[in-house]
């Protein structure tokens, strides 16, 4: 584990050494920011919605006592959306997603030699194509975290209005409650935080694969596993550390 993690630690060092030109790392991190965050909108809303959808409904199943406000549920689904849902399970989603992708085309690449025919020509093939993976990531997690977040409380939203678990007044009324902007800006930390070990790890495992085509699939077994791994151990100790 240890001359892993070493490996890494070298690994992403290299991004900064004989970079590219910042208008080439600029171009190919546009390229990068549409396939990790473009495409991605769709699944990111939809598991959004429907999570913020079952949250409602299963707090306002377990919130049936008649001294309790029923705003109530809509303030849990806040609360729990913002500080849990939208951060941590887009980015496990994007981890499954993003993550395969990344390292199952590095993969690829490096089997079919073309990161050596990159170092031939004199380019810093880690550079020339992880760092922009990196800076899209950072950029991109964040926003899909934000549109989470709203597609999360509408999906609540709908969700107890048509099931007349409460009413939108109780509802609004609930989201309304208490409110700490803080918490946004917490979101937002976590977000940058996994979109960092998401994109690096994948990168690392697929920058790293030999051998054939069931390598580059395990590759992109173990970025998943490990990217996942390190989110849930990232959002415990954030957790820890900033709340």
């Amino acid at each position: 584990m240890l001359e892993h993690f070493g490996k890494y630690l070298l690994f992403m060092s290299s991004l900064f050494t004989r970079s590219e030109s910042p208008r080439i790392i600029f171009n190919r991190t546009i390229d990068e920011a549409i396939l990790i965050g473009i495409n991605s909108i769709f699944i990111v809303a939809i598991v959004s919605t429907f999570i913020g959808a079952v949250t409602c409904v299963q707090v306002a199943y377990n919130l049936n006592n008649a001294l309790i406000p029923r705003s109530t549920i809509g303030f849990m689904v806040r609360e729990m959306t913002i500080l849990e849902l939208a951060p941590t399970i887009t980015s496990i989603v994007l981890a499954g997603k993003v993550g395969s992708s990344i390292a199952g085309g590095l993969g690829t690449m490096q089997i079919t030699e073309q990161v050596d025919a990159l170092e031939v020509m004199g380019i810093n093939s880690s550079s020339y194509l992880v760092l922009p993976k990196v800076i899209a990531a950072l950029f991109m997690f964040p926003l899909l975290v934000i549109i989470s977040m709203f597609l999360s409380i509408g999906g609540g939203f709908v969700a107890g209005t048509l099931s007349g678990a409460l009413t939108s007044q109780e509802y609004i009324t609930g989201i309304r409650e208490d409110f700490i902007p803080y918490n946004i800006v917490f979101a937002l930390i976590k977000s940058i935080v996994f979109a960092f070990l998401i994109s690096s790890i994948s990168s690392f495992r697929g920058y790293f694969t030999s051998g054939g085509a069931l390598e580059v699939g395990a590759a992109s077994t173990t970025a998943v596993t490990n990217g996942v791994i390190a989110v849930l151990i990232a959002d415990f100790i954030l957790a820890q550390l900033l709340l």
